[in-house]
């Protein structure tokens, strides 16, 4: 629909043309605005209304149209973008005192759908776990890097804010800082401690700063850098074979699914991933590291994988 079509109600035209001249917006953003209201006021019609009487409409009619819009299915964000537009023509029209009343005043946008992480099935997480690479100090600290996010089911954050006296390779466990600075301990699969431990014995190669506690290093001696590691990921996802890149939380979240899919207990993975919530079942379900360590050893597709 075209924003200057003549057969739209006045105080719409006016508005279109406030957005034109004085907001200077595109034509493609003009025209999905005339479309949205040209929408309301045919639906308005059916309530014997029109926008050409502003003052008449109210709130009523607002959550009538957003119902519709429900009974049509129309995506939770193409209704947001509706309602975004129904909020700025009658603050256009208070404002110049076309109505006295803004009947959008205070309505919320529908919650919006959260879209699911990408997953890789097991056969994928393997592959990319044992990407070919040449056995030099940066091939071994980007296998280690995947191992932990995929095999211990880190944050990015998480693995990039260890520092060496955080792993303990012997007990294969890890003391990670998860958010708003919390501890807990997560486990190390048999072929992370193996990455883990081939890396460290090159991580001088990195000259680390003499003050460097960091587990991972970036080139320049100093802690590994998030946009790097989603560079990392990038590289063996694309030696991997895998048809897209994949991100660090891609990571985190085949670790968790693996080991549903493989019979562990939903309160275990919740701890084994610090997740934040958790904090609200401890109430009713208590585990202790034992038990949640030797879950994680019957579900985890790498716990007891010899490297």
């Amino acid at each position: 629909m075209s924003w200057t079509d003549e057969n739209l109600p006045e105080t719409i035209q006016i508005f279109l043309a406030y957005l034109d001249v004085e907001k200077g917006y595109s034509k493609a953003t003009l025209s999905s605005y005339a479309l949205d209201l040209a929408q309301w006021e045919n639906f308005l019609k059916t309530r014997n209304k029109s926008n050409e009487q502003p003052d008449q409409i109210n709130r009523v009619d607002i959550h009538a149209f957003l119902a519709e819009l429900h009974r049509q299915r129309l995506a939770k964000s193409s209704i947001a973008r509706k309602l975004s537009s129904l909020r700025s023509f009658f603050r256009f029209l208070l404002k110049k005192k076309y109505t006295q009343q803004n009947p959008c005043q205070g309505l919320k946008n529908p919650k919006q759908d959260k879209p699911q992480p990408k997953t890789l099935n097991v056969d994928q997480a393997l592959s990319l776990m044992q990407a070919v690479i040449d056995p030099t100090p940066k091939g071994l600290r980007d296998l280690a890097l995947a191992e932990l996010l995929y095999g211990s089911g880190l944050r990015i954050s998480e693995a990039l804010g260890l520092d060496l006296e955080d792993i303990d390779l012997r007990q294969k466990i890890i003391r990670v800082r998860g958010k708003g600075g919390k501890e807990r301990l997560a486990p190390i699969t048999d072929a992370g401690r193996d990455r883990v431990k081939a890396y460290l014995e090159q991580r001088s190669a990195f000259n680390p700063h003499p003050q460097e506690q960091a587990l991972f290093l970036g080139l320049r001696g100093r802690r590994l850098q998030r946009r790097e590691a989603n560079r990392i990921l990038a590289r063996l996802s694309k030696l991997a074979g895998l048809p897209q890149e994949i991100s660090p939380h891609t990571l985190r979240h085949s670790f968790a699914t693996h080991l549903l899919q493989s019979g562990a207990d939903l309160r275990s993975v919740q701890e084994l991933l610090g997740h934040s919530r958790i904090s609200t079942t401890q109430r009713y379900t208590h585990l202790n590291m034992e038990t949640v360590m030797r879950i994680y050893d019957q579900a985890h597709p790498r716990a007891r994988e010899e490297d």
